[in-house]
């Protein structure tokens, strides 16, 4: 044994260990791995803001990935979320923060009943190709309207100027043009001539509840005003003749532009925030009224002046007696007052100059949820 382990201290092997002279070739393989498609997953979809709408219902769309291979369907997800007013406490655990699943989708939108009112909600969707599911696409929020959306169209017969205001076969677009009568007496270069406010409003009038709806006024547009009034003040607005060749002096409300010297507390039948050339305009606060930024109590009317939203809300509480104007695409209120709710009210726009104003596709569908 002795011998045998002094031997085994001596031991050398006869082959070369070394391996130095061969080198592994993995080329191919790499060339190989790089090729490889795991599956074809399909690459996540975009949803499209501009073309989604939240109300009652939504209606989500999305745009799909540019891999230009066809999916199978897609699936949509949405989920309630916390608003940032509202408490820990206040939450119902069942609704908030579970994702919940939308039958399969075979097309590139969806709609989503059963919404919330004056709730924030997150959308999220997939595509699915071969059983392979795609990564989510980015998560979206939407805050849903503070009432139920209220379907209408333009008036046909309010008895508008249709020389001046020019509705499309929809009745869901109204713009102002110069008519004639306006064209030929601004021929009269020494006098001038000029231009009053023409009014349309909506062919459903409102006698109870709590409705919402809201619209696009193009930046461009020179004047508008909207908002809502009584029947009767309407029959006053369009039975009052108006003479191009000489202003004449109406009694304002002191709740429509905010040019005006002084507020009156009194509440009127109607109430109208004026929009033009890309901005909105903050009337002066008064005790009736309340707006978003602590600014506009200033006398600077610069502070009382906003970028005008791409969409602007109006929600009128009928019993409440008060009328709310939002900025549509975040649901931030903008301007808030009393209004004198007597007989039935009426979505209400008066253009002056060039401008065109657009409704919003869902409130133009008659939709009742």
């Amino acid at each position: 044994i002795q011998i045998a382990t002094d031997s085994l201290k001596t031991f050398h092997p006869a082959a070369d260990p070394c391996f130095d002279e061969f080198v592994l070739d993995t080329s191919k393989e790499e060339t190989l791995l790089k090729e490889m498609c795991f599956g074809g997953v399909p690459d996540p979809p975009i949803i499209d803001l501009p073309h989604s709408r939240v109300y009652n219902e939504a209606s989500i769309c999305w745009r799909l990935s540019d891999d230009h291979l066809p999916t199978d369907h897609h699936v949509l997800e949405y989920r309630k979320l916390r608003s940032p007013s509202q408490s820990p406490s206040q939450e119902d655990g069942e609704d908030h923060g579970v994702w919940r699943t939308t039958d399969r989708v075979y097309g590139s939108s969806a709609v989503v009943p059963g919404l919330d009112q004056n709730s924030l909600y997150a959308f999220r969707v997939r595509s699915c190709r071969n059983s392979m599911f795609s990564p989510y696409s980015p998560e979206v929020t939407f805050h849903t309207p503070p009432a139920t959306a209220f379907g209408f169209l333009f008036s046909d017969k309010c008895g508008f100027s249709n020389e001046r205001l020019v509705l499309n076969s929809r009745r869901d677009m109204v713009e102002s043009v110069a008519g004639l009568t306006f064209l030929l007496a601004a021929e009269r270069v020494q006098t001038g001539s000029y231009v009053g406010l023409d009014y349309i409003i909506g062919d459903t009038g409102i006698s109870q509840g709590r409705h919402y709806w809201a619209f696009k006024v193009e930046p461009y547009s020179y004047m508008v005003k909207v908002g809502v009034a009584s029947d009767t003040k309407l029959l006053e607005w369009f039975h009052n003749p108006r003479d191009t060749s000489s202003p004449r002096y109406d009694h304002d409300s002191g709740h429509d532009s905010g040019s005006e010297d002084t507020c009156y507390e009194l509440s009127q039948p109607f109430t109208l925030l004026t929009l033009g050339m890309g901005k909105l305009f903050i009337p002066k606060a008064s005790s009736s009224s309340s707006v978003s930024s602590a600014n506009t109590s200033s006398g600077d009317p610069g502070n009382r002046m906003l970028p005008m939203p791409q969409r602007i809300g109006v929600c009128l509480d009928y019993d409440a007696h008060r009328v709310y104007f939002y900025d549509a695409d975040t649901m931030r209120c903008l301007y808030e007052r009393q209004v004198d709710c007597s007989g039935t009210m009426y979505p209400a726009f008066g253009l002056m100059g060039s401008g065109k104003v657009q409704l919003e596709e869902f409130s133009t569908k008659k939709l009742f949820f």
